[in-house]
């Protein structure tokens, strides 16, 4: 507990709070040359429009991602569960794979698929030329697309193990008393699920916040 704890402090905290008081001074690479700014630094992001168009294509990403990952992920998890044990163990781990995948190897994959010129999605929509992640009308929905196949691996693997904790007598109850199969689900799986699911949006949320490394090698932050 102690080791974890120092390492949160000295590499998390301490971290934190250095940029908060950093945020507050106009210093460079010289910190001793630092002078106390007030809130100038903030007042001069806020008008930045650069910024603000980050600020919107972050926030875009997170309300589009988030419930579709999430929904996506409890309707296959629902689907693998009530496999066979080696079946299911097989679609976890297809379905985890991009998760553990290098950032890089995900990005060359999907160049390659959006690439203007022999790029598999022109090739299937017969078109010759287009740059999907030079295009503003498409590179933010690119993004949100291959984000979505690498955050879904984990929430997946989540709600099968949480199907599997499910009381059964509970199901079997309400079964005998007549409850259609969508019925069981939200009156019984839905509540016991919950934990896991407030649990999967928390870190589907973070994920989405946290996708500036892969934006930065697919666009280099453009268009």
């Amino acid at each position: 507990m102690l080791p974890s704890l120092l390492f949160f402090v000295g590499f998390v905290l301490v971290p934190m709070g250095m940029c908060l008081v950093y945020s507050f001074l106009d210093m460079g690479i010289d910190t001793s040359a630092a002078s106390f700014t007030g809130l100038n630094n903030y007042i001069e992001m806020v008008q930045d429009p650069t910024f603000l168009r980050s600020l919107w294509n972050t926030i875009l990403i997170v309300i589009v991602s988030v419930p579709v990952v999430t929904a996506f992920s409890l309707w296959v998890g629902s689907a693998i569960y009530p496999m066979r044990s080696k079946m299911r163990s097989f679609f976890r781990c297809v379905f985890y794979l991009p998760v553990v995948t290098g950032s890089v190897a995900v990005t060359v994959v999907w160049k390659w698929m959006f690439n203007p010129y022999n790029g598999l999605l022109n090739q299937i929509f017969g078109t010759t030329g287009f740059d999907w992640l030079g295009d503003t009308r498409t590179a933010i929905w690119c993004i949100i697309m291959i984000l979505f196949t690498t955050s879904i691996g984990q929430p997946i693997v989540l709600y099968v193990a949480a199907l599997g904790n499910v009381d059964k007598s509970l199901e079997e109850a309400a079964a005998i008393d007549g409850a259609t199969r969508l019925q069981i689900f939200w009156k019984i799986k839905w509540a016991q699920i919950m934990p896991t699911t407030l649990y999967v949006l928390v870190i589907t949320t973070i994920n989405s916040f946290q996708c500036f490394a892969l934006i930065q090698l697919l666009t280099r932050g453009g268009p």
